[in-house]
């Protein structure tokens, strides 16, 4: 089985800057979720491109003495230009029709094959290993929404700033999630422990 962190980066200041960096509140919940992951058996870390996310994950793999791997199809999902009222209702509309796009935007759909294209390739390159994804906040939606069809518009506006779900991947394909909270890390850990002791 694959465990695979799918992290949501940290704070950054709203702006339409896809390269846009984190704030310095962000900046430092990069630095605490290093402290918090760092003690997990990790050996790998990929990163969308995009640097609010590079800069979310870098920590963590300097803590870990492990590169930052850039993976492209992690990438926030194309959004497109749009006529709504506010960012959130482009958004909802988009959850509301699978395959519905704003103009030059990604469909639901297709931004989710693309993550699962993604997260299907990390498990294959690490079976039985624990690897960090750093992504976006719809895309890692999408990505779950795969994996239990009560992922919705919903569960997207409730994710943090950041924000890690482990996602396990068997290797029959089947996936289950779980939110890591910093007591949700420790306990992790310890069941890791414990099997690498077996």
């Amino acid at each position: 089985m694959t465990s695979i962190l799918l992290v949501r980066h940290a704070h950054a200041p709203w702006s339409t800057d896809e390269m846009r960096s984190l704030s310095r509140r962000g900046q430092l919940d990069a630095d605490r979720l290093a402290d918090e992951l760092a003690v997990l058996p990790i050996t790998a870390v990929y990163s969308s491109p995009y640097r609010r996310s590079l800069e979310t994950v870098s920590p963590l793999a300097a803590r870990l003495d492990l590169p930052v791997q850039e993976l492209p199809d992690l990438r926030e999902r194309a959004l497109g230009s749009f006529n709504s009222r506010s960012f959130e209702q482009a958004v909802a509309s988009t959850w509301a029709d699978l395959d519905f796009a704003h103009a030059g935007g990604e469909s639901n759909r297709e931004a989710r094959h693309r993550g699962i294209s993604t997260i299907r390739f990390l498990a294959t390159r690490h079976p039985d290993d624990v690897v960090v994804a750093g992504t976006h906040g719809n895309l890692l939606a999408l990505i779950l929404s795969a994996f239990d069809d009560r992922v919705a518009f919903d569960f997207w506006r409730s994710l943090k700033f950041p924000d890690v779900l482990r996602l396990d991947l068997e290797r029959s394909g089947k996936g289950a999630y779980h939110r890591l909270s910093s007591r949700a890390v420790n306990t992790y850990k310890a069941s890791v422990v414990k099997k690498t002791r077996r």
